[in-house]
């Protein structure tokens, strides 16, 4: 085959584009222009001011004065950048310190920081599975932990999603298997639900399984000191063989950490490629993290009002089902707005399948809001099944009870407006 006959690089990729586009999943990002703090949740992006409900940033400590100050000492006193690997002399007290922290809030001997929570799962999974082992997923676990598995060569199964009896179905199974590893979110990201941890545990017991916990979206939001999912639903830390969690999201920094035994610990700095081979985590950044650790500590006022937050916005959008927009059970910050299979119809009433019509429902409601000063990304195949298109809001302890009253209103009006524009159409 002539070169002049292989397709350039910019045609295979414009086809791929091409194809998004027309399946409504294409991706547009929003340069926003600095958070407007004063007033919590509110952003600013191109058109002016939003009120954003699509930030994790569930205890409003981003725009925190108090982690900005710290930072900035941090800086002054340990640099900007790490400067090299952790095991080169990228490791500092900062750094150390808040390993020491983290392993306390987590319940767990010892941790270690990682770059980011796609790093820290690549790095654990990569570590303790190879051929001839099998993790055994949550059906809707976190894209980055498929990967890390798939990237480890170990096999990839699934259990039905929370479902605590199948998990120790397929554990029965696998019992040949060399090493299992069970591996589940803390809080699922798009539904907003969570693991359910003694059951799991039990079987893992049961099958001389691990168990693992990506939980991202619980530390710092559940549990009576910020502890998380398993600080919420009483389970002893020592039956958690793996604990892993974010920094950029209720710690409003940067980062994530793994939390476990010494031994695992001891095993990841050695063994680990992700954590080997990077540059360390900025130490000012570490140093900030110290500081918001002791807010998370300090001031459980932030966990209790976002909980009224979420309390009020469930309460007032549970009638949005009359117009076929469905919450999720969801008691945590993540409160997603699934698109029901009305909105997916022919303007003569007939059930539409073509690919992205409910993909388009999703977008068209996101606009309508945006257009009202409300930032809601519309979150669309593959983050979510197809035909499961959503509005995923995520609420902040920055949110005031007043925001969510707009939100409900501009929500109301904006369905109320739109299914009348369907019936119109049937």
């Amino acid at each position: 085959m002539s070169a002049s006959s292989i397709d350039s690089l910019d045609d295979v990729l414009a086809a791929r584009l091409a194809t998004q586009r027309e399946r409504q999943r294409y991706r547009r990002r929003v340069t926003t222009t600095g958070k407007v703090a004063e007033k919590g949740g509110h952003l600013r992006r191109e058109g002016g001011e939003t009120l954003a409900f699509c930030s994790n940033d569930y205890l409003g400590l981003a725009g925190d004065p108090r982690l900005a100050q710290a930072l900035a000492e941090g800086a002054r006193r340990f640099g900007t950048g790490g400067g090299a690997s952790h095991l080169v002399c990228g490791h500092s007290e900062a750094h150390e310190h808040l390993e020491s922290r983290l392993a306390e809030l987590a319940g767990c001997q010892r941790a270690v920081l990682f770059s980011s929570g796609y790093q820290a799962n690549l790095g654990v999974i990569s570590t303790l599975l190879g051929r001839g082992d099998v993790a055994l997923h949550d059906r809707l676990n976190h894209a980055s932990l498929l990967d890390a598995t798939r990237l480890a060569g170990a096999t990839l199964e699934r259990y039905t999603h929370r479902d605590g009896d199948d998990c120790g179905a397929r554990l029965s199974e696998v019992e040949a298997a060399r090493r299992k590893l069970v591996v589940t979110d803390g809080v699922f990201s798009m539904d907003g639900d969570t693991a359910e941890l003694e059951p799991l545990a039990t079987h893992c017991e049961r099958h001389r399984a691990w168990l693992m916990i990506d939980d991202a979206h619980g530390f710092g939001v559940l549990g009576a000191h910020g502890g998380g999912t398993r600080e919420a639903q009483g389970l002893d830390p020592s039956r958690i063989a793996v604990t892993v969690g974010t920094l950029g999201k209720a710690f409003g920094t940067q980062g994530a950490f793994v939390a476990g035994s010494e031994t695992l610990i001891d095993a990841l700095i050695q063994f680990s490629r992700p954590y080997i081979y990077t540059t360390s985590l900025s130490p000012a950044l570490a140093w900030a993290t110290l500081t918001s650790l002791d807010i998370v500590r300090d001031e459980p006022e932030r966990r209790a009002h976002l909980l009224s937050l979420i309390e009020r916005f469930r309460r007032g959008a549970a009638s949005l089902s009359e117009f076929d927009l469905h919450l999720t059970p969801s008691a945590t910050p993540i409160q997603p707005l699934v698109i029901g299979s009305s909105w997916s119809t022919t303007g003569e009433g007939r059930q539409e399948n073509r690919q992205g019509v409910n993909e388009a429902a999703a977008l068209r409601l996101s606009a309508e809001l945006e257009s009202a000063g409300l930032w809601c990304s519309a979150i669309r195949p593959p983050s979510v099944p197809a035909g499961t298109s959503r509005l995923r809001f995520t609420l902040s302890a920055a949110h005031t009870h007043e925001d969510i009253d707009r939100l409900l209103s501009a929500l109301f009006t904006t369905a109320r407006r739109l299914s009348s524009a369907r019936r119109r159409l049937a």
